[in-house]
């Protein structure tokens, strides 16, 4: 009996070295209905460089320009995702993005939710980096609270969906609906809550994308493809009524995570996170009150 009961744990609990996460027992991206790119996009930039077939958005970068997309109205909450397959081999200095912003709205002093796939050389993963601004830019004072990813799959191989879900309380980021991250309210200061944009992008960005910088784009292996399909928004639109309630990313119609999401997330975070910004001694956390305040 003793060696069964053995054996029935050791099939029911993932091992320490499994290669996939343990089910977060909830699939937030389940109550969203897909949409066509047209129906909730339109370009942005780089229209030569895009292109529509049966809802899936093709976009690339070669010498000449990249490309860019953004939704047609703004959210002040929601569940936002989509499916993304990026291209294998050099893609050093380039970054696909998926991300929230409100720069256009805000320029110089904007909010900003960021996925995004660092390019990477020949026989390294790729990096996937969340990020969250709030009220910053490019002015030089802009303070990053970056998380950073090696996923425990080839995101070159298959599309899988990437999301944010964005509430007044809580910013939740999902790979195929396993939290990676959550970053709670804490405070008006370090929390986004203008409404934002929903956009997506590939672009150069040699000077730090790979190893800090330490790898450029290299045009000899142009165009870079990025792949979008099955995209998701729903939530509560800028112009909603205040009734309009924030959407969940689990059972709980308050938000937060059951806990076997945090236990997927736990795991995720140990084995596969390769870096947190509260972690790095270089940082000056007296910007970043988040990491020490509860």
């Amino acid at each position: 009996m003793a060696i069964f009961l053995s054996f029935l744990l050791i099939l029911l609990l993932p091992s320490a070295n499994a290669g996939w996460p343990p089910s977060p027992g909830y699939w937030p991206s389940s109550k969203f209905r897909p949409m066509s790119f047209y129906k909730g996009f339109r370009n942005l930039w780089g229209p030569g460089h895009q292109s529509v077939d049966q809802n899936a958005l093709t976009i690339w970068l070669d010498r000449t320009s990249g490309s860019g997309f953004k939704s047609v109205k703004p959210f002040r909450s929601g569940y936002f995702g989509a499916s993304i397959k990026v291209q294998p081999g050099y893609t050093a200095g380039v970054i696909t993005a998926f991300y929230l912003s409100n720069n256009e709205a805000h320029p110089g002093f904007h909010d900003e939710v960021d996925i995004e796939f660092l390019g990477t050389t020949f026989g390294k993963p790729y990096t996937l980096q969340t990020n969250v601004y709030i009220r910053g830019s490019g002015d030089g004072k802009i303070i990053g609270r970056e998380m950073k990813f090696h996923l425990w799959f080839d995101p070159t191989k298959d599309f899988h969906h990437y999301a944010i879900l964005w509430s007044p309380r809580e910013i939740i980021f999902l790979v195929d609906d396993v939290p990676i991250r959550r970053y709670p309210r804490k405070s008006a200061a370090t929390f986004p809550l203008r409404p934002m944009w929903l956009y997506g992008s590939i672009w150069d960005a040699s000077s730090w994308a790979t190893e800090d910088g330490k790898y450029k784009a290299d045009y000899r292996y142009q165009p870079f493809v990025a792949r979008y399909t099955n995209f998701k928004a729903g939530g509560c639109s800028a112009y909603a009524p205040a009734w309009c309630r924030p959407v969940s990313a689990s059972p709980f119609r308050s938000g937060g995570l059951t806990m076997q999401q945090r236990r997927a997330m736990r795991w995720v975070q140990r084995y596969h996170m390769v870096y947190n910004y509260c972690r790095d001694p270089k940082r000056n956390h007296a910007l970043t009150p988040e990491c020490w305040t509860k």
